[in-house]
């Protein structure tokens, strides 16, 4: 898998010595407001294993790390999903609550979703994301992204924003 560089941030490959750090996110009830519960570390470790699988083929959710500090503060990445029967690409991503309204996600979104045009070759990408999750949305949106429609998936109603390739 690659490592992705932004001005503020490095996008690297998530490793199970991430557990920790990354349960500041999944195992925070606020930061998972939209997910079905909370990650206690099992469940971590089970998401980060479940995210190194597919690194040979170039998608996956990569680690959000500040370039100043080091810190790891949340992860973003392209990940195969199954949406109504068509294999999509999403770009998905979480940032740490105390990394909030910085503009991380945007950044790291920015950067995945370039990836995934340029070398994934997957011109018109997607977000899945919860209709009241807002934030997420304004992501997205930033982004380029429009909505295109709501789909129920995975237990939830989600809002499918396709990244249109830019004219």
């Amino acid at each position: 898998m690659v490592t992705l560089e932004t001005n503020r941030l490095r996008l690297r490959p998530l490793a199970l010595d991430d557990t920790d750090p990354l349960l500041a996110i999944w195992g925070d009830p606020e930061a998972m407001r939209w997910y079905p519960a909370p990650l206690d570390r099992d469940g971590m470790l089970h998401r980060i294993r479940r995210q190194l699988e597919p690194y040979p083929s170039g998608a996956g959710q990569l680690g959000i790390v500040l370039k100043d500090s080091g810190a790891l503060i949340g992860n973003c990445g392209p990940v195969w999903q199954d949406v109504d029967g068509a294999q999509e690409l999403e770009i998905g991503y979480s940032v740490r609550p105390d990394h909030w309204r910085h503009g991380y996600a945007t950044e790291a979104a920015s950067a995945a979703l370039c990836y995934a045009r340029e070398t994934l070759h997957v011109p018109d990408p997607i977000s899945l994301i919860r209709p009241g999750n807002l934030a997420s949305r304004r992501v997205a949106e930033k982004n380029g992204a429009r909505l295109e429609k709501t789909v129920f998936w995975r237990d939830y109603d989600h809002c499918v924003f396709r990244y249109p390739t830019p004219k």
